[in-house]
């Protein structure tokens, strides 16, 4: 009876050894921590960037001179192809993050940019019906490229015809796992934004407190707000609330944590990201209350007060680059909302409230002794 175990435990423990040395490991980390960071990255580099060159060459194209007129043409085209390349840009940071050979991410961005806009149409689409010509997004290129990524890794250089044997397998295992997976994703994302936009539309008050507060500790966790709020296609003031949520822990913790950070915690948290305080925070988690607190507050004064609004990738970036403001304006600008009001809206919103909820909230928490002194210290 001892034997047949050892041999089952001998191949456990080979086939272990094999995926290590593959680079392949199976963990909650990897594929929800540094596979979305790769996720954000390509977001940032393509769809992100590129609506904001988009939105730059509206405005330099308003000016009647035919130099400026040639400049807005060559940046809007910039953005229009930076956009384009979503899926394929999310692909190879995907693959990045998984450490894909060479071949293998060239590969990963075909299968993004398939993904990215697969089915694309209506009607049927594999064992689905499609009312309207949904997408995927994002998350579909997510999941498409973990599974062609890893597979083609496990083949990576196997054999003496690499070169084929590499991209037939990455490519046929992408293709496939969109094809089973991209028109259900579609149709789920597309509901949830749906639901979420509406719901936020019929109740502001309560919509902004949870949306603010849930896509801020998102931003903050080591997942990506921005990969979500662009995967389910949040809009109008529902984005706005998801703005004001990101912003109220991007400045929160940069302006509450100054005596321990100076001025280099307010560039690298205010301009960068809150998620720099995460090893604070699993040491002292009463840390995130002010700009938690800070959150529930700036959402609803954005969806009620200020109706301010802001879409897909760009709710969920808050100050970083100040990518959300850049957004919020553009949004506010298509949709003719872009009042003065709005204005004031952005600057209260996306800094000063947050800036001033968190300090009182942190310097009350202070003086109770609930916040010493260093637990927010970033390391040099």
């Amino acid at each position: 009876m001892g034997k047949p175990n050892s041999k089952k435990a001998k191949k456990k423990r080979t086939f272990k050894q094999f995926l290590k040395s593959k680079d392949i490991n199976v963990s909650a980390k990897t594929y929800f921590v540094d596979a979305m960071g790769g996720m954000a990255q390509g977001l940032f580099a393509s769809l992100l960037v590129g609506t904001i060159l988009s939105t730059l060459a509206k405005y330099i194209g308003m000016i009647d001179s035919p130099v400026f007129t040639s400049i807005a043409h060559f940046i809007g085209q910039a953005g229009s192809l930076a956009s384009a390349i979503t899926g394929a840009a999310i692909g190879v940071g995907v693959a990045a993050a998984l450490k894909a050979p060479m071949l293998v991410m060239a590969c990963a961005a075909a299968v993004g940019y398939f993904a990215n806009g697969y089915p694309g149409s209506a009607g049927q689409c594999g064992f689905y019906f499609l009312e309207k010509p949904y997408t995927a997004g994002p998350l579909g290129v997510f999941i498409a490229v973990i599974f062609a990524v890893e597979f083609g890794k496990m083949v990576s250089k196997e054999t003496k015809v690499d070169i084929l044997v590499t991209p037939l397998v990455t490519l046929g295992v992408g293709y496939l796992i969109a094809y089973l997976t991209c028109p259900p994703i579609a149709i789920a994302m597309n509901w949830l934004g749906e639901f979420i936009n509406s719901a936020t539309q019929l109740h502001p008050f309560a919509m902004g407190i949870v949306i603010s507060v849930v896509v801020g500790i998102i931003l903050t966790l080591p997942i990506s707000s921005a990969a979500i709020c662009a995967s389910i296609g949040i809009a109008g003031i529902a984005g706005g609330a998801a703005l004001a949520g990101c912003c109220a822990q991007m400045v929160g913790f940069a302006v509450a944590s100054y005596r321990e950070n100076k001025w280099g915690g307010i560039v690298s948290q205010g301009l960068g990201t809150s998620m720099l305080q995460m090893p604070n925070i699993v040491t002292h988690p009463q840390i995130w209350i002010p700009a938690t607190l800070a959150a529930a507050i700036t959402g609803p004064l954005a969806t009620m007060v200020f109706k301010l609004e802001c879409n897909g990738v760009s709710a969920g970036m808050g100050t970083c680059g100040l990518v959300g403001p850049i957004g919020c304006f553009s949004a506010m600008t298509e949709s003719g909302t872009l009042t003065p009001m709005a204005w004031v809206g952005m600057a209260v919103i996306c800094v000063i409230a947050p800036a001033v909820l968190s300090l009182v909230f942190s310097e009350i928490m202070r003086k109770a002794g609930w916040i010493k002194e260093g637990y927010m210290k970033l390391p040099n």
